[in-house]
């Protein structure tokens, strides 16, 4: 936003309310693209591995957010944490082996970076907050209730 300020943010009341998980999912739709129009479509097990850890950061927010409690959670966002900095790498080894070129490189690198940023104050937040919020899991009955 102009100025410095921040988009104003509605509740979060499910996963895909979250930031983080909407820029892994644009990292997703990023990876893909490049594994199709990329030389990486003549390396089906790199581009393959890319896919998968890119999946797992948006799956493993989804499944943490989902679980119920604040201890899962937590530990899923460190496995999306891990699936981002091992993507940020095969970005890295493909462009250094020639599959990407620097544009998609340069993309790919940055949203990477950002969604490691992201995901580790997000991990900040949680912890600081565990105390004031265990989970819907032992929210008496409320399960349906955001796990934030």
């Amino acid at each position: 936003m102009a100025n410095g300020q921040k988009a104003e943010r509605g509740p979060i009341r499910r996963f895909e309310d979250l930031e983080v998980w909407q820029l892994a999912r644009e990292l997703v739709r990023g990876v893909y693209r490049a594994a199709q129009s990329q030389g990486l479509r003549r390396d089906l097990t790199l581009s393959s591995q890319m896919k998968r850890a890119a999946v797992s950061i948006c799956s493993n927010i989804a499944e943490g957010y989902e679980r119920g409690t604040r201890k899962q959670y937590i530990e899923f966002i460190y496995v999306a944490k891990g699936s981002a900095g091992e993507l940020r790498c095969q970005v890295i080894l493909a462009h250094d082996v020639g599959m990407l070129d620097t544009k998609a490189y340069d993309w790919l690198l940055e949203r990477c970076e950002s969604c490691s940023r992201m995901l580790a104050g997000y991990l900040k937040h949680l912890k600081a907050t565990s105390g004031k919020f265990r989970g819907t899991k032992f929210d008496e009955g409320n399960s349906d209730k955001p796990n934030k």
